[in-house]
């Protein structure tokens, strides 16, 4: 009976303040689904930085036919004894981890299978062969490195990798900061809109909890009605930004996969990972919220 009282009374307050209702799940919606989508930026950044991490950081160029530079347009494409000393100079590095030769065939297979769309604008000689190289530590030995052959015969020119990447990664970074912060303070209107509603339920029915209170109603018995409908808004404004955050997932976060040919999308996990949490966060937000609006407004 008690509980079929109180979804009663949730049923009340719910269709008197339908259009607030409304508001506050659109609100916590987008600041769930602003949040979330934060929260997958980090972990694709991550994703994306544990990649690369043991991969190739710095690559050695070497000149070619139809390199630019004025040391190759003096000297000439590259000839197997200055090959040969570059690689004995990078392996003779206690820096260095391991050393590679990727040959010009080589590296036109690599360049048609990761860009099949320039295929036809590139040919296999202006594809230059090179050493890939990598480093122990990224950060105090690409420096070493790289001086120690620039301007080597053979030498065209040296890509250190990790700074492009480095690039790439504060652009995501710098994304997912604007992101959370537009979603911090759609969450603090969240707030402030939880509080309001539950403020005017609360008013609309102050006959209702002053014969409540009359007939000796315990304080969390009055409130339980207002704090289900905050957390019922809460769920329901979840379950958008559930469907929101698949979406980002699937026509965002995944879409820019066609720009990178190595498989470092985020899995079905990670994205479940972060519903979870922008469940707890929403049933949070509109719980506590209502909770202590009830504590300082509901006085009979």
């Amino acid at each position: 009976m008690r509980a079929q009282f109180v979804f009663h009374e949730v049923w009340i307050g719910l269709r008197r303040n339908l259009t607030m209702t409304i508001a506050l799940i659109v609100v916590v919606a987008i600041s769930l689904s602003l949040l979330g989508t934060g929260l997958l930026f980090v972990k694709q950044v991550d994703e994306t930085r544990t990649f690369w991490q043991g991969r190739v950081q710095l690559s050695i160029y070497l000149c070619t036919k139809v390199s630019s530079s004025p040391q190759c347009t003096k000297n000439g494409p590259a000839t197997a004894a200055e090959m040969s000393s570059i690689h004995q100079t990078l392996a003779g590095l206690p820096e260095v981890a391991s050393v590679s030769y990727v040959s010009q065939s080589a590296a036109y297979s690599q360049f048609r299978s990761e860009f099949p769309s320039m295929v036809n604008s590139v040919t296999a000689g202006e594809i230059p062969n090179s050493f890939e190289v990598r480093l122990k530590n990224t950060q105090a030995d690409t420096t070493i490195v790289a001086e120690s052959v620039d301007g080597q015969p053979g030498v065209d020119q040296i890509v250190d990798n990790s700074a492009i990447l480095d690039k790439f990664y504060n652009l995501l970074g710098g994304a997912r900061n604007a992101v959370v912060t537009i979603a911090l303070v759609l969450i603090i209107a969240a707030i402030l809109l939880v509080a309001n509603t539950i403020r005017l339920s609360a008013f609309s029915r102050r006959r209702e909890t002053s014969i409540m209170r009359l007939v000796g109603a315990s304080n969390f018995y009055v409130q339980l009605p207002f704090l289900v409908e905050g957390v019922i808004a809460g769920l329901f404004g979840w379950l958008v930004a559930s469907g929101l955050l698949v979406a980002v997932k699937s026509l965002w976060l995944d879409t820019l996969q066609q720009y990178f040919p190595f498989n470092v999308q985020l899995t079905s996990t990670d994205l479940i990972e972060v519903i979870i949490l922008a469940m707890i966060l929403g049933v949070l937000l509109t719980g506590a919220t209502s909770f202590l609006t009830l504590r300082r407004y509901l006085r009979v």
